[in-house]
């Protein structure tokens, strides 16, 4: 079983883009969303991946995720995910010893920019980085799958 723990916050200004280690272009689709429940094909730079997430509880989740040829996750965002689709870009960072995700939103979602970090443990210590802003990992309107619906 594979659980996800991560924290998500606003990003109130543009100071981390100095310390970006790599960038990579994301196109995702929801192919179907049940009971909290999403199942995500997801294209990442060169590589691409089916995702099935449960429900959120708190900041956890059980996540499996599997590698499929690109071409198969490009004609499934196409083909069956319909509006639900997000594109952003995912730019690394590296803060206090962890690694932080911060997501530029395009299209419909921009001007949006968010930042997660994966942690151990729900109540793992972390530093905060000076461009955080508020917390948003429970506010259900952050949450991709919401981002995605048009």
């Amino acid at each position: 079983m594979a659980e996800e723990i991560e924290r998500k916050f606003l990003v109130k200004d543009d100071s981390w883009r100095s310390n970006v280690r790599k960038s990579v272009p994301i196109q995702q689709g929801y192919l179907e969303v049940l009971h909290g429940t999403t199942v995500r094909a997801r294209v990442k730079g060169e590589q691409a991946f089916l995702t099935v997430k449960g429900p959120s509880q708190g900041v956890s989740r059980l996540e499996f995720e599997y590698e499929i040829p690109v071409e198969d996750a490009a004609e499934m965002i196409a083909d069956l995910c319909g509006t639900r689709r997000i594109k952003k870009t995912r730019h690394f960072v590296d803060v206090g010893g962890f690694e932080w995700v911060i997501d530029v939103f395009e299209d419909h979602n921009a001007p949006l920019v968010l930042a997660e970090v994966e942690l151990e443990s729900e109540d793992q210590a972390f530093e905060m980085p000076v461009w955080a802003g508020a917390e948003v990992s429970t506010d259900a309107a952050y949450f991709n799958v919401n981002l995605a619906k048009v």
